[in-house]
């Protein structure tokens, strides 16, 4: 199928102009005044009020999605300080680890979310508004183009109330700096985000010719995360935990999809539309048209490897930015079972290879002096675990374990490694990133059914995910009994199967765990964290762009 970022760039001159032109004409967002960008076509503002504009608008108004998805913007906000992450040895946004005063309203991070998705928004806005008004378009693409927006539209907000709480609720295009607003409640954000979704659902397909636009069966999938979600909030209800079982087993019953039955598939290059995946946001090794950084998580999660004995960097490995390393939990806890469970095996890698030869002295592992190595031979081995001196001392090459690791050396995770970059240094990667695939779709099943009392049907959809997950001939031993299931059992599982994925955080408010899972599990995170870190500081200047300031658009309590 194709990409629909790659069939912009299959747009011819003008239309790609068009696109850029409408990223800046329709990002007038509710009190910044973007509008001083120097549009860089001469195409007017009712390019859009076209067949071909409207297109060119619908494809432009996914892009804002690649300002947070596989970011160090959304690895920050999604993954820093959680139970299963905390900081590594570089990067300068420790302070999401660290929850200290540092992390305060002027934050870059949080201005860019906060500018990005509002600049999303307002696009998804011009298309709701003006497309019923342009001629020469049929009813029923304008029906599916302006289902999208409301899709869209709705994902941005809902992404956006996870962090912000209350917001600016805009529902309509924005032309030019806005300072008499308030903020809205944060249950009038849910209610619109679903009322969004459910417009936009009958009149999308159930599938697309264009991979990475929404659809029908990426729709179901988000309501049942918005319903799981809107449960845990003091106005949420029973019936969330309801209709998020509901819209989780129609994408599991309604759509022939399915779980690889090699969880290692999952991240296989070139694998990027398979049978799991739902809604992913979509990138490109064309660097012209790769948006913008492109995908730069898999610089995020590497370790030094390449000042080790032995070694230099390599591109089957990557540029380490060293930002991301996992907690004792991570190790100790929810990668547990090894020799039944595959899924650390197939998640992390243990093995690193010399690119040099020669005798070099050992570093970590104290049970030699040191090692002698060829090249391609193994340098480092990293099993996961721990293991005496004296068997290390048999192997020829230097095994690191959870002792040992520190800053900047530590397991990395190996599911967004992109060795088809254009060079070693390179930091814009090309692969797709999956924000929800089917087994994170089981799993939220079986946490709504644990909600409703319902354990021994949820059962059903943790052994799935379990089964999978298990060595070849070891099925049997992954599944559980009913006498397992409980909450603690989904913190873990979820850790497990979706680990660096860019849940966990969102993962650990929703359940009211935040604050009790950092101060258990993260130990630099754990001493500073409070209630008021579930949600981020609102942007200073947005409050400073009102007319009253922060009594027409108060800051969020403790910041």
């Amino acid at each position: 199928m194709k990409n629909i970022f790659q069939s912009i760039s299959k747009l011819g001159k003008l239309s790609k102009i068009a696109v850029l032109s409408m990223a800046l004409m329709l990002t007038g967002q509710s009190c910044e005044d973007i509008l001083a960008e120097q549009v860089i076509s001469d195409i007017g503002n009712d390019y859009i009020n076209s067949p071909v504009g409207l297109e060119d608008a619908s494809r432009a108004s996914y892009s804002y999605l690649r300002a947070y998805y596989a970011q160090e913007l959304g690895m920050t906000m999604m993954q820093m300080g959680t139970d299963t992450y905390t900081q590594g040895a570089d990067g300068g946004y420790k302070k999401y680890n660290l929850y200290n005063n540092d992390l305060d309203p002027r934050d870059r991070w949080v201005r860019d979310l906060w500018r990005e998705f509002y600049r999303g928004i307002n696009t998804c806005n011009a298309i709701i508004e003006r497309g019923p008004n342009i001629e020469g378009i049929t009813p029923a693409v304008l029906a599916t183009r302006v289902a999208e927006a409301k899709a869209l539209r709705a994902h941005y907000y809902f992404v956006l109330v996870q962090h912000f709480g209350g917001l600016d609720l805009r529902l309509t295009e924005s032309f030019g700096p806005i300072t008499e607003i308030a903020r809205s409640t944060e249950e009038a954000v849910y209610t619109q985000v679903l009322k969004d979704y459910t417009e936009a659902l009958p009149n999308l397909p159930k599938s697309s010719s264009e991979w990475g636009r929404y659809t029908q069966l990426a729709v179901e999938a988000m309501l049942a995360k918005v319903h799981i979600t809107r449960a845990t909030r003091s106005f949420g209800s029973a019936s969330d935990y309801t209709s998020a079982e509901q819209f989780g087993k129609n994408v599991i019953n309604n759509y022939g999809r399915s779980l690889l039955p090699d969880f290692a598939s999952l991240w296989e290059l070139g694998n990027d539309e398979h049978s799991e995946a739902i809604f992913s946001v979509q990138f490109d090794y064309d660097l012209l048209s790769a948006g913008g950084a492109g995908n730069r998580w898999h610089l995020y999660y590497l370790m030094e490897y390449d000042t080790q004995p032995g070694m230099s960097r390599v591109l089957a490995v990557g540029r380490p930015w060293k930002r991301l390393r996992p907690t004792n939990y991570t190790y100790n806890q929810a990668m547990v079972n090894r020799d039944v469970d595959a899924r650390y095996d197939k998640s992390f890698r243990k093995v690193f290879y010399a690119t040099r030869e020669g005798t070099f002295p050992t570093t970590l592992d104290d049970s030699k002096d040191n090692i002698t190595l060829a090249v391609g031979d193994t340098a480092i081995y990293m099993p996961g675990f721990e293991m005496s001196k004296e068997e290390r001392a048999k192997r020829p090459y230097q095994v690191y374990t959870p002792s040992m690791y520190q800053f900047k050396q530590f397991g990395v995770l190996a599911k967004f490694l992109d060795p088809l970059r254009a060079s070693i240094n390179e930091t814009r990667g090309g692969r797709d990133f999956m924000v929800t695939r089917l087994a994170d779709i089981h799993l939220m099943v079986a946490e709504s059914l644990i909600q409703q009392n319902k354990n021994a049907e949820a059962l059903e959809h943790i052994n799935v995910v379990r089964r999978r997950a298990a060595f070849s001939g070891m099925e049997a031993d992954m599944e559980l009994t009913t006498a397992d299931v409980n909450m603690e059992l989904i913190y873990d599982e979820r850790a497990r199967e979706l680990l660096g994925e860019g849940h966990r955080w969102t993962d650990l408010k929703r359940w009211g765990k935040l604050v009790e899972r950092v101060q258990m599990y993260n130990e630099l995170g754990g001493p500073n964290i409070k209630e008021m870190h579930n949600y981020r500081p609102i942007p200073q200047g947005q409050i400073d762009l009102v007319d009253g300031g922060n009594a027409s658009f108060p800051q969020n309590s403790g910041y």
